[in-house]
């Protein structure tokens, strides 16, 4: 395996930007692929936005998180995951500038989104409680990363059979499953032309292009991490958590753009729950030990801003006010503010990890 700690830093600060750059544009490719998968099939956007979405740009945290495991970076694993699922969050808060004069969750008209939070939490609370409580190996991984895994699975199998003819209406005449459907049918114009196929080759070739710049992120975030003396913990939670959140940057603003709402939230909410899933993963791949155990205040922090985060726009799904403040809704607003704050009190946790930040 390539040494990238003796690179050098700068050469490891080019080649995670070169990284990045290549996951942000097969994320801006990923979503028209998707949309046009969607309008092929007839299978909906919320759903669309939670397997393909969601498990697409989920490849670069799969791949940091698998490659670090194996390489014996669990804290490296453990934190890009648990710091990204908070940042992916915030993103959701940028994309509902793009809308402006609306808040987003005013404008969501699919159900299934509330759905997939409740789920997300739920599965956030669960790696609370092994942090908390500590984990017991068996079969190769954590009792509580099973049932991380169980909840996960029941998760999936019920958002699958989820209907959208539910009655949920946004507080917004144009906005409407079946003028979604319209502004979705639009925008897979250009895609038309090419069979479901070829649609599905190019995606894959971008999951490709992210895997691999995946790995790069993963391996020069670490030389990183250890030229600049910040530690696994803050560099995974923030500036790799960052990175391999490029995907989900570029496919929500390219969404929220085409007026996909239900798309750019459930990708993010899809995500999230694939993230969290992979905390099983690296657990099975981490070691003797249940990876969780290494984890202290700093991840149990990192778990709490994403569980408070998605709630606030949990709440705003519910109560649906479509005021704004900075062209953004007072929920996204308060999301920013939670997660800004979050990262000022986890710098100054980061030498207090359980994982050895």
């Amino acid at each position: 395996m390539l040494d990238f700690a003796g690179l050098g830093l700068w050469l490891n600060l080019a080649i995670f930007v070169g990284a990045a750059v290549a996951v942000w544009m097969a994320g801006v490719r990923i979503t028209g692929y998707a949309n046009a998968i969607s309008e092929k099939t007839g299978v909906g956007q919320a759903f669309i936005g939670v397997v393909l979405l969601g498990g697409v740009t989920s490849l670069p945290e799969v791949t940091v998180g698998v490659t670090s495991s194996l390489s014996g970076d669990a804290s490296l694993a453990v934190n890009s995951i648990l710091g990204g699922i908070a940042m992916q969050v915030a993103i959701l808060a940028f994309a509902d500038m793009l809308i402006g004069r609306k808040a987003l969750t005013s404008v969501i008209p699919d159900p299934v989104v509330m759905l997939q939070g409740g789920f997300k939490i739920l599965l956030l609370s669960i790696v609370a409680a092994s942090i908390v409580v500590g984990d017991v190996p068996v079969l190769f991984s954590g009792v509580w990363m099973w049932l991380l895994a169980a909840v996960t699975v029941f998760g999936m199998w019920v958002l699958s059979r989820t209907q959208r003819d539910r009655p949920w209406i946004a507080n917004d005449e144009e906005v409407t499953p079946e003028k979604e459907e319209d502004r979705a049918r639009k925008a897979a114009e250009s895609s038309k032309k090419k069979s479901l196929r070829d649609i599905g080759w190019a995606t894959a070739a971008c999951g490709a292009v992210i895997i691999v710049a995946g790995y790069l992120l993963s391996r020069s975030g670490d030389a990183i991490a250890g030229a600049t003396g910040l530690g696994q913990s803050f560099i995974g939670a923030v500036l790799v958590a960052i990175a391999t959140s490029l995907p989900e940057v570029s496919t929500v603003f390219s969404a929220t753009r085409a007026g996909l709402y239900t798309m750019a939230m459930s990708d993010i909410f899809g995500t999230n729950l694939i993230d969290i899933f992979l905390l099983f993963i690296v657990d099975l791949t981490g070691g003797a030990d249940a990876v969780m155990n290494g984890a202290g205040r700093f991840e149990a922090f990192a778990v709490l801003i994403a569980i408070t985060v998605t709630a606030i726009f949990f709440i705003g799904l519910v109560e649906r006010r479509d005021r704004t403040i900075l062209k953004m809704g007072y929920d996204s607003f308060a999301v920013l503010c939670v997660y800004l704050s979050g990262l000022v009190v986890l710098y100054f946790l980061r030498d207090v990890s359980g994982g050895g930040g």
